[in-house]
């Protein structure tokens, strides 16, 4: 672990209102989540700490060594960031606070004096090579290529390395970092490359701000049919859009034993989103909340506002019969 920021080193212990928030992030320097962490005033404005991996940073969120940790969980490309969401579903009790969608240019950097047609060997985290595989294939086709665990550890592993010509595919503040050249530019295979990372923390559930999500996950009770449509149709009934559905092998058995990851536009504070939580429980019995919390944008959906106000007129509505019973 590495603190960026302050240069004197408190003893971690309970955070008292003197004390600055301690941020842990997928580190070392350089890397994107930095990037997309020093994107946030007050984040940057932290005590942050570079950690090595990202069920390092989940570890000590939990722990109680740092406050909040930032971790990559979603890339335009590449899909879910599945050793993040894994280790927030399985792993850990921590609740996501925030979401920030970072644009990503991939570079490839290497040692001053190292041309495009010296490189012998790239280092990167495997999501990133992956995003950049078409480029590699034909750029270098009997290119030698080593995984690191970040896109500035391998930065930093290509500065180290003098006896051989390897190049690193990282951000550009990677190669400021550790004084390294960048020798091509946007190596992506695709345009529009974004990743989403989220900061999470224990307990506290942001208040809704209108531009909400609210992630869980669902087990089955049973692998039967319709067993998906009946968890499905919760929010289909209530209009609310479902912006990311995954499934996942629950680890708990053998292949077939799946549960439902879900992320839906809304914030456990509107009544729409509560009646549709509180009846998936009521049905399924086994449903972890992962977080409500502000997404990225500036977009709110119309329609689950709309949704909202009918479910208030029938609330009414029922109210008002239930007023006529008597006693």
């Amino acid at each position: 672990m590495i603190m960026i920021r302050n240069s004197v080193h408190r003893s971690l212990g309970v955070v008292t209102k003197n004390q600055t928030k301690r941020i842990g992030y997928f580190g070392p320097a350089g890397t994107f989540t930095e990037q997309a962490l020093l994107t946030q005033s007050d984040l940057a404005s932290c005590d942050l700490f570079a950690y090595r991996t990202v069920p390092d940073v989940l570890d000590a969120v939990e722990s109680g060594e740092v406050d909040q940790g930032f971790v990559p969980i979603e890339n335009s490309i590449e899909g879910t960031v599945n050793f993040t969401q894994d280790a927030l579903v399985f792993d850990h009790n921590l609740l996501i606070q925030r979401e920030i969608v970072l644009d990503i240019e991939h570079c490839l950097v290497a040692r001053k004096g190292v041309a495009l047609l010296d490189v012998v060997g790239v280092m990167s985290i495997p999501v990133a090579t992956a995003q950049c595989h078409n480029y590699l294939r034909k750029q270098f086709p009997k290119l030698d290529v080593r995984a690191a665990n970040s896109t500035a550890e391998a930065a930093q592993l290509v500065a180290a390395n003098t006896s051989e010509k390897f190049a690193a595919i990282a951000p550009r503040n990677a190669a400021k970092v550790y004084g390294l050249e960048v020798i091509a530019t946007d190596i992506a295979d695709h345009q529009g490359n974004q990743t989403r990372f989220v900061l999470v923390g224990k307990n506290t559930v942001p208040q809704a701000t209108g531009h909400d999500k609210t992630a869980i996950v669902v087990f089955q009770r049973a692998d039967e049919p319709g067993s998906l449509i009946s968890i499905l149709q919760e929010f289909a009934a209530r209009r609310i859009n479902l912006s990311v559905l995954l499934s996942r092998p629950t680890k708990r058995g053998g292949l077939g034993d799946y549960c439902f990851i879900m992320y839906a536009d809304g914030h456990i504070q509107d009544e729409l989103m509560a009646d549709a939580l509180r009846d998936l429980h009521a049905k399924q019995g086994d449903v972890k909340f992962l977080g409500s919390y502000p997404a990225s944008g500036e977009h709110a959906h119309s329609a689950r506002e709309h949704a909202d106000s009918r479910w208030r007129e029938a609330d009414d509505w029922m109210t008002e019969l239930r007023s006529r019973i008597t006693r």
